[in-house]
């Protein structure tokens, strides 16, 4: 199929590329001219494991392009939009601006019969009013939504071998349903369940599922702070209470709490949109999560202060991780950052490292002090404080590091450390719930 995918960040990108790969000719469009450029070369913007193999196989195939002229999507009869949905400034809701474009460079070439398909993550209510006005330009045209599932790290798999996909129709379409059956013909013939539903329902499928993974961490993280007046073992109880199939262990790892793109924005705008419709006591418990969420950084603050005896002010920390996850890059609403800021803003000398982030997070950040090694970043360090849970930032070995820094501290803010191995390694260790 002949397919166009308008935003080239890094769900439209991923998802161009995806398209690619399993035989449709796509071409993805973006007005940021060097993005395209960048793309267009094989270079990924942004790190995510196995996308830039993904992209350069794309690229080489002849099936994928990138380009700037929305005119180009003419000649698809499929039209994916993909552009984000960022928190409004000063506001809890999302900002539909990349959206409404979007969508009005779509109408500029809709042919009759072609298939516009929503990928962003919208407020309840915005597709109907996409597809109301689609249906007075070109009535023979459809709008589906199709929410996306990535989680960054898996995108490439989340998009191939999702768990499920879901198509919103308005049910003035029934031929839209086979078209994007075709489209995904790869992961429904290798059994992906598939659910169609009207559009309202499928625009609340992806935020429900951010807030209740987003109340599921706020919930263990709420358990960790009981366990710290109470000497408990947060990671024993999450273990613990994890095997109840009704609750599963998945998502209950207390610590530094959730950020990135994604969960925050999503879950303020899912109570602003709720609000609007008259449903605020339905989703207060989420001004809760979030309330929870953001304490966590205060407490890893308090916490690095605690370990310094009360003073931060001329403390050396080192913060290992700057990106908000490990397998990724995206330093947006980084609880790891927001920490190093905070440490920083109380008159400590922070030096932060990340695998990936490191130009990021000095393009966020540039007042930060940001380091590509370990050793430097740890370095007659006063205090260690690991924030996101790298692979290998939980391998590193506690004798080698105690060497290296003037006071072996370390603040395990993701619980991603065996205590008994660094305190035996000379190391006092403190967590978030853990004695």
């Amino acid at each position: 199929m002949k397919i166009s995918v308008i935003g080239c960040g890094y769900l439209g990108a991923v998802h161009a590329a995806c398209m690619a790969s399993i035989g449709h000719d796509v071409v993805a469009i973006d007005v940021d001219e060097p993005k395209v450029a960048q793309l267009a070369a094989g270079e990924p913007p942004f790190h995510e494991p196995s996308f830039p193999k993904l992209l350069s196989d794309a690229l080489a195939s002849g099936r994928l392009t990138f380009t700037t002229k929305p005119a180009e999507a003419a000649d698809a009869t499929v039209h994916f939009i993909c552009v984000g949905t960022p928190q409004r400034t000063g506001e809890l809701a999302a900002d539909l601006s990349h959206v409404q474009a979007a969508f009005a460079s779509l109408l500029e070439v809709v042919k009759p019969g072609d298939t516009i398909v929503g990928k962003s993550t919208v407020p309840v209510g915005t597709a109907q009013r996409l597809a109301s006005h689609l249906a007075t330009v070109e009535p023979t045209a459809s709008l589906v939504w199709n929410p996306e599932f990535l989680r960054e790290g898996f995108a490439v798999a989340d998009t191939l071998k999702p768990d499920r996909i879901v198509y919103g129709v308005d049910g003035q379409s029934p031929s839209a349903v086979a078209t994007i059956d075709e489209v995904y013909a790869p992961a429904l013939d290798a059994g992906v369940p598939r659910l169609v539903t009207d559009l309202a329902t499928a625009e609340l499928v992806k935020v429900a599922a951010n807030a209740f993974l987003a109340t599921k961490i706020s919930f263990i993280n709420a358990m960790a702070d009981v366990c710290d007046v109470a000497g408990a073992d947060v990671t024993a109880l999450a273990d613990a209470i994890g095997h109840d199939a009704r609750i599963g262990r998945r998502f209950l790892n207390a610590g530094l709490g959730f950020g990135g793109g994604c969960l925050p924005k999503d879950i303020r705008a899912f109570r602003a949109r709720a609000e609007e419709l008259g449903a605020t006591d339905s989703v207060g418990f989420l001004r809760d999560v979030d309330a929870i969420n953001m304490r966590r950084r205060d407490r890893a603050v308090s916490s690095a202060a605690a370990l310094l005896g009360g003073n931060l002010d001329g403390a050396r920390i080192a913060v290992l991780g700057a990106a908000f996850k490990p397998d990724s890059d995206d330093v947006r609403d980084s609880p790891a950052l927001d920490v190093a800021v905070r440490l920083q803003a109380r008159g400590a000398r922070v030096r932060v490292t990340d695998p990936a982030a490191v130009a990021t997070a000095r393009a966020t950040q540039p007042d930060l002090q940001i380091v590509t090694t370990v050793d430097s970043a740890v370095q007659d360090a006063d205090l260690v404080m690991l924030l996101t849970e790298w692979r290998e930032y939980v391998a590193l070995d506690p004798v080698r590091l105690a060497a290296q820094v003037r006071h072996p501290r370390v603040f395990d803010g993701r619980n991603a450390l065996d205590p008994h191995v660094w305190r035996a390694a000379g190391w006092t260790y403190e967590a978030l719930g853990r004695p």
